[in-house]
């Protein structure tokens, strides 16, 4: 946005009106405001892992620059105004066919290029153990590797933001030490590890545990354990599914008060189906595949889920709800938490960019309804 333009909404934190005055598309003052409206402002959310949305797949080896461009889009109109695009486990070339997809989208669409900082490599170094591996598939799965790391910010021109990866990996400790040198978060997920692994990887600079609770095994010893591990690492921020499905909210509320607010923040985790309308699937690996209404995707007659369902959007109301958090509170783990983690982004201050999000709360417990998004000062959706 050229020149300078006034955005109006309440404070999410006291209820108050607020006025943030925008000025080449960034924040230059913050001031009190009479006659704001019904509608909140907060800064943009925030997704750190996105396989896919609404049919858009990231996955499924097809990925071109269309599609991420139109990934895009569909975030902003959930709210989203940065979110990193996740590639799970797959072959050497699958991965550097995607990243390049991923590149090329950037370099075609200026508004990709504003909302994708970078990348989430989840994988392919994951535990190939039944279980922790979740829903990677075995055949790839692979050790870290330096070379193949430079290969991927090869074809993608540097975008490598973020890697999950198991931290029992032979080689995992240099690994983790290298690519943060390199200026690239490690997460700690998909693992088996031992508690004396989970400390040497935050050792080594890891900072993040990626949807703590899931991607573990089944059944485990009671302590010590890596969840425990990684709870008790202060070290180690910790991102949580808080789609009512992933955690059950005692767990949720718990992990929370142990890692603490400023340590915690929600990811969506959404893949290709997620908002598609309730019904029976065919997937081209692991059989059919049930959507219900409520956002739980699993695989058809079985307890186990097949990925995560809600957008980010739908997430906050339920983490309010399931951990008694207060609507600032619940946004704080979906913009200036994950923030931290692509450049220190989601804070409403003067110099931030104007990603912002205007909005009303829906009924309790569901998705916050979705009245303007803001993109560096421009307005890109407007129901």
């Amino acid at each position: 946005m050229s020149g300078t333009a006034v955005i109006t909404g309440r404070d999410p934190a006291t209820g108050e009106g607020i006025a943030v005055s925008v000025r080449d598309g960034v924040i230059v003052a913050i001031s009190a405001a009479e006659g704001a409206g019904d509608g909140y402002l907060t800064p943009g959310l925030i997704d750190l892992q996105v396989n896919g949305y609404a049919g858009i797949d990231l996955n499924d080896g097809k990925v071109d620059p269309e599609r991420v461009i139109q990934l895009t889009r569909t975030m902003l109109c959930l709210g989203v105004t940065t979110y990193l695009p996740t590639l799970i486990t797959a072959s050497k070339e699958a991965l550097l066919d995607a990243l390049a997809a991923i590149a090329e989208a950037r370099r075609m669409d200026g508004l990709s290029r504003q909302v994708i900082p970078g990348i989430h490599m989840e994988g392919p170094s994951v535990s190939p153990a039944d279980g922790p591996r979740g829903a990677h598939p075995a055949a790839h799965v692979r050790p870290p590797s330096l070379e193949e790391f430079s290969h991927w910010q090869k074809a993608s021109g540097g975008l490598i933001r973020l890697i999950t990866l198991a931290p029992e990996h032979k080689g995992a400790v240099d690994y983790i030490r290298a690519v943060v040198a390199a200026g690239v978060h490690a997460a700690l997920g998909h693992s088996a590890a031992t508690p004396e692994e989970i400390f040497a990887a935050a050792e080594a600079g890891a900072s993040l545990s990626t949807h703590l609770g899931n991607g573990v095994a089944g059944m485990m010893p009671r302590h010590p354990n890596l969840i425990w591990a990684q709870l008790a690492e202060d070290r180690l921020s910790a991102s949580f599914i808080a789609d009512g499905h992933h955690l059950p909210a005692e767990t949720f509320k718990a992990m929370l008060r142990a890692k603490g607010l400023e340590r915690s923040l929600l990811v969506s985790d959404c893949v290709a189906l997620a908002g598609m309308p309730p019904g029976i699937y065919s997937q081209v690996v692991g059989g059919e595949v049930e959507v219900r209404s409520d956002g739980r995707i699993s695989i058809t007659g079985t307890p186990y889920l097949a990925g995560a369902g809600l957008p980010l959007i739908a997430n906050v109301p339920i983490a309010m709800r399931m951990a008694g958090l207060s609507l600032a509170e619940a946004l704080q783990l979906a913009t200036m938490n994950p923030g931290r983690f692509v450049g220190g982004l989601g804070r409403l201050a003067p110099g931030q960019p104007a990603d912002l999000l205007q909005f009303t709360p829906g009924a309790p417990g569901e998705p916050l309804q979705v009245h303007a998004v803001w993109k560096a000062g421009e307005e890109v959706f407007c129901r």
